[in-house]
Parts: C-alpha cells; structure tokens; sequence
C-alpha cells in the first residue's frame, strides 16, 4: 500500500511520522508531496500536553528537538482581561498533573459552595501545582525521586518544529517530493487514483492525506467536500502577527490579553516573543488591529513588520471521504485561544490509525471515524465559545455582541445552566461524556477564573473553605520544592 500526503508543514510532518512508526511491521510506503514555493508561517505556537506524548511515541528526547525549535516549557494559560466586571484581573488554565488529584476534589467543592454564596478560595492557579510553577516561573521537569508524572506543553517556532520533523520523517523512510499539484484523476467510484503534477508526473496512491492548508486542494476542491463554518459561534477571522524581544526571565505559560475587539496571545521562545493579534474583521480593519498591536505591545511604527492573516473557522462536514482524509488545517480550524490546533490533529491521527489498521486497512469504519472527529471539533469550540459568551467586558460592541451570542450548541446550554443552576457539573460532564475534550478541571478553572458566580451572601458561616481546612497552600508549595527555574530546565536541554 502507498500513502500520500499533500502538503507538509507540522500536520503533514507529524501524520507522516506517526504513521512511518505505527505500521514499521506493514508493507507500507509513504510519500511526502509538497509544493516548492508553499512555506510554512512561522509564528510562535503553543502546544497542549498531547505533544509531549507525541515525542514520546516517537522516542525522540526533549534534547533533541527543543533547541533546534527556539522551544520552552507551558504549564499554563494566563487569561488577562476577559472578565473585569467580576473584579478578577486574570486567571489561569494550567495543565492537570497526576498530583492534582489529592487538590481537584477540594477546588470543585470550594467552586460549588462558593454558587451557594460562600466566601471560599476558587482562584485555579492556588489548587493545582502547575499553576503554582507558573505562579513561582518553575519548570515542569521533575527530579528523579518525584514519584509524580507531570504534564506539560510546549511553546516553539512552528516552521522550525516542521523542518525538524520532516527530517526525522526521512530517517524513518518517509520519501519526499516536491512537485506542483494541478488537478486528480478519479476512479469510477469517486476514489482518488492519481494527482496530476504541473510536469506530467502521475503520483498514485490508495490512500490521500490532504494537508494542503485552508486551500484544502483534494477534500474540498476535488472532492467537493463541504465546510462547516463556525462563524456564528466564534467572529474571529484574522489576525495580526509580530515578534518582540523576549525577556531576561523566560515565562513558564502563554499570556492571552482580551483587546478591544478581540485578544492577543504572547508566547515565549528562547529567543522572542511571539505576538499575534486574534480579532473579527466584522468589527475592526486590518490597520486598526495593527495600530492597536504595536500600542499594546509599546511598539513604534517602524519597529518589526506585522504580517497578516486570514483565518477560516470551522470543520469539513466528512473528514475521511473516499480514499482521503483532511487533516489540519484542510481539515478545520478552531481560533488558536486553547492551542488546539496541533492537538486535533494529532488527536485525529491517532484515531485514524487506530480505525484504519482495525478496519484492515479499508474504509470499514470511515463512518465511526467521522462521527468522533466531528464530534472532536464541536466539543472544543464549545469551550472557546464559552471564553467569549461569558465574558464581562464592556467597552465594545464586540464584546457585547459575544455575550448576547445566541448560537449555543446544546451541549453547552446544558453545561452554563448545570452551573448557574448550582448543580453538579462534574456530573454534567460525565453524563455528556465529554472528559476526553476538555474535561471537569477545565470547565471549572474557565468558570471560577471568570468569577461566574452569584453575589457573596450577607451571613456567612466562617468555615468550609477547603483551601484552608486542607492546607492547599502548603501542600503545593511544598511540592513545588523539588522544582527548579524555568531557565535552568531550559540550560539543561
């Protein structure tokens, strides 16, 4: 059997990489098809802990890979400005770790009395030990008597991130082309038999992978697959990108700033900062947004070139059709706010795998697989909406035209009347069976990070705060102990 892939880039890199290692023992060949004029945009990118065992499966050290791609450690996600009016200046997201286990149980009962109108602790950060590194600018790294596993993601240079893996591709066997795309030949059945190259070569194969970007060349152009936009959920459809010199003391975590029409993310390699501008062009001009960059960044005019950028929102309503799969941003694309957009794709590799090599290598359960990716991306931009729809901000029609947004799935109606209704909502989550997006601790740091929560109630009993009575503080700060500076984990790659 052969496989192609169209396009490389991060996703097309990584699908060939997961694939070259999962089916070694098959007789497979895997071929790499990308333009030579196409580059990667290279902005500073964030990872979820889903990359880390990414390179684990791939056994490839942090030493090998970090320094080549400018990369650092993310234990958390600072959201800065999203809900004034509660009188929270930012919160966080960090990422769950095995210890957090003996803290969550505290967090979610201090958020539930706390929608009874009790005064307890419910900031995220003080229950769970990652926020408390990022809090203390610690690494993730452990020593080796921590007998805790960690979690952690990565911030890094995304075109370096692909160079790097195109060439651990090759190693493994993936052969590489360049070639102009111009058009398919198709079977009777619909199925791809061939892409025609602008020279005259026929490149078959019995299985596509479309990575050809929000161009998405074979799914959509050729295939004529629909896309699903996600433009009523989420108005966000550009963005404005620039570096800025990093500081003397590298963050451990991605900054995310509300702005005045949408936000800005701030995520730190070793040697910049990379800066983008995510806002809705219904509401401000590309030159607006630039202007409104360099102010919040203290940037002159002339200081750095912006580049600028189109994003599509929303998903392929068939993810695998005939003999191809989309993948990437072919495939959808949720704004960057939670950055999953490596983390979807990576989800959706894994999952094909697993559906294609149980089907024999057919398309026996092609309908199973796209039923799971859909299902995939609607659960993540459920929680990228409710950033937006719960939101306190005031000093735009932006914001407020977010807050008033009526296009809930009902998923999510469910979830926001669970917790406004001080009911259960680890329960909610479990009857949606929705732990494998994002899970109980997430909606729950997103929730109280944003102080969703009813006025304190006159009388209060002085006790049943758990942050207290368990001693969270002390617990965490102890553990923290055994761990070191971020920029010593970051010398010692």
């Amino acid at each position: 059997m052969r496989i192609c892939i169209v396009g490389g880039g991060t996703a097309g890199w990584m699908a060939a990489n997961l694939f070259a290692h999962h089916w070694t023992d098959k007789p497979i060949e895997i071929v790499l098809v990308e333009s030579p004029e196409v580059g990667i945009v290279g902005v500073g990118e964030g990872s979820t802990p889903t990359l880390k065992r990414f390179f684990e499966m791939l056994g490839i050290a942090e030493s090998d890979w970090m320094s080549r791609c400018n990369a650092t450690y993310k234990v958390n996600i600072k959201f800065a400005g999203w809900s004034p009016q509660s009188g929270i200046d930012d919160y966080s997201h960090p990422f769950i770790s095995q210890l957090d286990t003996f803290s969550q149980g505290a967090f979610f009962m201090n958020c539930r009395t706390r929608r009874l109108g009790l005064a307890t602790h419910t900031s995220p950060a003080d229950f769970l030990l990652n926020g408390v590194l990022a809090q203390q600018n610690k690494g993730p790294i452990t020593p080796d008597h921590f007998p805790f596993r960690m979690e952690y993601g990565y911030h890094f240079d995304s075109y370096l991130l692909g160079d790097f893996l195109k060439e651990h591709g090759k190693k493994l066997g993936v052969i590489h082309k360049q070639a102009f795309i111009s058009g398919i030949e198709k079977q009777l059945n619909g199925d791809i038999k061939h892409l025609l190259c602008a020279d005259g070569e026929r490149i078959s194969a019995e299985l596509f992978i479309d990575c050809s970007g929000f161009s998405s060349l074979l799914m959509q152009q050729q295939l004529g697959v629909k896309f699903k936009s996600y433009h009523n959920n989420l108005f966000n459809d550009a963005a404005v990108v620039m570096p800025s010199t990093i500081s003397s003391a590298i963050p451990v975590e991605t900054t995310a700033t509300a702005l005045s029409n949408g936000w800005c993310w701030k995520i730190p390699l070793t040697n910049r900062f990379g800066n983008g501008y995510v806002y809705s062009s219904d509401f401000i001009n590309s030159e607006q947004a630039e202007t409104e960059l360099r102010q919040h960044l203290n940037m002159m005019e002339n200081e750095h070139n912006c580049r600028h950028l189109k994003m599509k929102v929303g998903c392929l309503e068939t993810h695998w059709q005939n003999n191809c799969v989309g993948l990437g941003l072919a495939q959808g694309f949720i704004e960057p706010l939670e950055a999953t957009a490596l983390h979807l794709v990576q989800i959706c590799i894994e999952m094909f795998i697993d559906d294609f090599s149980a089907g024999n290598f057919t398309q026996q359960f092609q309908a199973q697989y796209n039923q799971k990716v859909t299902e995939r991306f609607e659960r993540v931009r459920d929680y990228i909406v409710a950033h937006y729809k719960i939101n306190t901000r005031n000093d735009s029609e932006y914001w407020r035209a977010n807050r008033n947004n009526p296009h809930l799935s009902e998923s999510l109606i469910q979830l926001l009347e669970v917790w406004y209704r001080r009911e259960d909502l680890e329960q909610e989550i479990k009857r949606q069976n929705l732990e494998s997006h994002f899970g109980t601790v997430s909606w729950h740091c997103l929730l109280a990070g944003y102080g969703a929560f009813p006025p304190i109630a006159d009388k209060q009993p002085g006790t049943g705060d758990l942050y207290v009575d368990q001693k969270i503080k002390s617990f965490l700060h102890g553990c923290s102990l055994n761990f070191s500076a971020h920029q010593h984990n970051l010398e010692r790659l």
